[in-house]
């Protein structure tokens, strides 16, 4: 007879189940069941990939190794900051990101964040299916000298939409901690065995740089990388049982990936000499099942975009079903996907992490000024009231978007005229004492604000 304990143990463990049963509401306490290694395994799993490795040879050669190791560094403890405190609001309240908007932005106001953040979600979803595919069909085109494409884009886009029907708790527990993590580790162990023991590491960070990319400019890339998970860390660290222990599960986690991927993209570049990174993996002793590998992992990365623009559309269009709209995410990922695969230049990719942090960088400056500095806690029935304590005047805090509009300039001027300075610090700071200003002299109090 099976022990009560065992029961108690197998009970706590989810099944698979599709998302639309929590939607945009609080996720229920019986179902926050995950912790630190969870959120380590989770976050650790989504910190790699090969478009972290991509852009990591965004920073070489223009930066020397060494300089760009400690931008690598920095970058990471900077960008891990702002997504383990956006984590912690979501732990703490049970909602998803975009939700997180309607106290401080207004609740039609949190729909132009929605809008960007569906944008760059789907944009992340392609560059990851594209890449996927373009891994794949290297490596059977390697061995049997023929292989499609667009026919390895369509699978990778059915696995992944798939997984984001199942649900995070699904994914988390039965897919990335019995699996995937664990593959990822091998191979991104072998890689780096790989290079210190094939090459001359003393010479790759004795190569001075080449100038054209400042270092605050290659922390601002780094940044980049976590911020874009910024949008949907509350997706899924609403499923946390212990705020702390999700906290530093997320920011550890991220911060091993984030750190390893990112030296790696730049020491292949150095080592190898050159930044096309396929082939060159490819060329390793064994680098096509290290990829293989690393493919497997890659699958949560598009499964994450995939949910969580189903999860963040519903901030608008909450009557439609989340199996719905990731369904749809998914045809729409594996279109642009294709026409990436047309000829996408590399620059627009260092171009597309510019323009994500100079949107959410100081988007998550209101939203951190408005929680911790303003509003805590936040009342979670009035999130979703219309004409409640969150809609100002229809639906719309002029003042939170202003902050944010101030934050955005101040970014992509940091970009265009101080690139030595840095834009993601300065843009957040702005953003945040910019609505910690505008909210006392333009909101009106509570009992005055227009229903309308």
């Amino acid at each position: 007879m099976v022990g009560t304990q065992e029961v108690a143990e197998r009970s706590a463990r989810p099944r698979i189940q599709a998302p639309p049963q929590w939607g945009i509401e609080p996720v229920p306490v019986e179902h926050r069941l995950l912790g630190f290694l969870d959120y380590f395994a989770l976050w650790s799993s989504l910190g790699v990939g090969l478009l972290v490795l991509l852009a990591g040879t965004l920073l070489v050669p223009s930066l020397g190794m060494g300089p760009a190791l400690i931008a690598i560094v920095v970058g990471t403890l900077i960008g891990n900051a702002l997504l383990g405190l956006v984590g912690l609001v979501g732990s703490r309240t049970g909602v998803p990101t975009m939700v997180l908007f309607r106290p401080s932005l207004g609740v039609r106001g949190s729909y132009l964040p929605t809008f960007l953040n569906v944008l760059q979600l789907v944009g992340w979803g392609a560059f990851e299916i594209f890449i996927m595919a373009r891994a794949a069909h290297g490596i059977v085109g390697q061995f049997t000298g023929a292989s499609s494409f667009l026919g390895w884009a369509l699978f990778f886009t059915a696995v992944c939409t798939a997984l984001a029907v199942s649900g995070p708790l699904a994914v988390v527990r039965q897919w990335i901690e019995k699996f995937a993590v664990w593959l990822v580790y091998l191979s991104t162990i072998y890689l780096t065995v790989y290079l210190f023991t094939h090459h001359d590491l003393r010479t790759v960070f004795a190569q001075p740089g080449a100038g054209g990319l400042s270092f605050w400019a290659a922390v601002d890339l780094v940044v980049a990388m976590p911020v874009s998970w910024m949008p949907l860390v509350a997706d899924y660290n609403r499923f946390a049982r212990d705020d702390r222990r999700a906290f530093w599960g997320t920011y550890t986690g991220y911060f091993v990936a984030n750190v390893w991927f990112y030296a790696l993209g730049a020491l292949f570049v150095l080592a190898l000499g050159t930044g096309d990174l396929i082939p060159a993996i490819l060329g390793l002793a064994g680098g096509w099942l290290a990829l293989i590998l690393i493919l497997v992992d890659e699958t949560d990365n598009a499964f994450a975009n995939i949910y969580s623009t189903a999860v963040s559309a519903q901030n608008i269009l909450s009557r439609v079903p989340q199996w719905v709209l990731a369904v749809a995410t998914g045809g729409v990922c594996f279109l642009v996907a294709w026409w990436i695969s047309t000829g996408v230049p590399a620059a627009a990719y260092e171009g597309f992490l510019f323009l994500i942090g100079s949107f959410f960088v100081p988007l998550f400056g209101v939203l951190a000024a408005d929680y911790f500095l303003l509003r805590r806690p936040y009342d979670l029935a009035e999130l979703y009231r219309a004409h409640g304590a969150y809609w100002y005047r229809h639906g719309v805090n002029v003042a939170a978007l202003l902050a944010w509009g101030l934050g955005f300039a101040a970014y992509r001027l940091m970009v265009a005229r101080l690139p030595d300075v840095g834009a993601s610090l300065p843009s957040f700071v702005v953003a945040a004492l910019a609505h910690l200003v505008l909210s006392r002299v333009l909101e009106r109090p509570e009992g005055s604000r227009d229903g309308g």
